[in-house]
């Protein structure tokens, strides 16, 4: 009887596991599309100000990047997303955030100022250093991008392009995504697999 009980357990823990992995994105380990984000409040930003998701209400649509200073391919698409960011600078319908989580010197909030002055960036940079923001959204890289909709649910994830290279450049997951919210359409391609440094997250025992 109690062999039977144990391999009932044992039975039920596997079922878990699986349908667990069924639930996770392709790509995200943790989230799959439609999931919602959870938020932030008060997160400290290179403007010097405190930023919170409610500051982004009136958005429609919301375009997340987790990115660092410190991860040449986040550096490789700063300009890119700074570009993304000017197009929508008048529209408040569409909102785009980067978000650090990177608890490493270089990736300082110090260092991010720095950082976004010398590069030009005038989108929201904002410092996580509780590396919540980055678990909630199951992001493992930098950059690694999710747009979300009004009800800040995922309806994608993934890279923001198809390249590193700008110049080879074929096709814009986010801002297809982005113009397919915008016109009420269902996102075509949802996840793709992001492509950069792995986010130091801090180690638990």
């Amino acid at each position: 009887m109690k062999r039977l009980i144990w391999t009932g357990m044992v039975c039920g823990l596997l079922v878990l596991a699986v349908l667990q992995n069924v639930e996770a994105g392709k790509y995200n380990p943790t989230r799959s599309l439609g999931d919602p984000f959870a938020g932030f409040e008060n997160l400290p930003s290179v403007s010097g100000q405190a930023v919170s998701l409610s500051d982004f209400d009136k958005a429609d649509v919301l375009v997340i990047v987790t990115t660092c200073n410190s991860c040449p391919y986040a550096v490789e698409y700063e300009q890119r997303f700074q570009e993304f960011h000017q197009k929508y600078a008048d529209n408040p319908r569409v909102q785009f955030i980067a978000i650090n989580c990177n608890l490493v010197k270089d990736d300082s909030l110090e260092e991010m100022k720095q950082h976004a002055e010398k590069a030009g960036l005038t989108f929201p940079y904002l410092f996580d250093e509780s590396q919540e923001t980055g678990k909630d959204l199951g992001a493992l890289r930098t950059p690694e991008c999710f747009v979300l909709n009004r009800e800040r649910k995922i309806i994608y994830m993934g890279a923001f392009d198809d390249s590193t290279d700008a110049s080879q450049v074929k096709q814009q997951y986010v801002q297809e995504a982005v113009n397919a919210t915008l016109k009420g359409e269902a996102v075509e391609i949802a996840e793709t697999p992001p492509i950069g440094c792995l986010i130091r997250y801090k180690r638990r025992r």
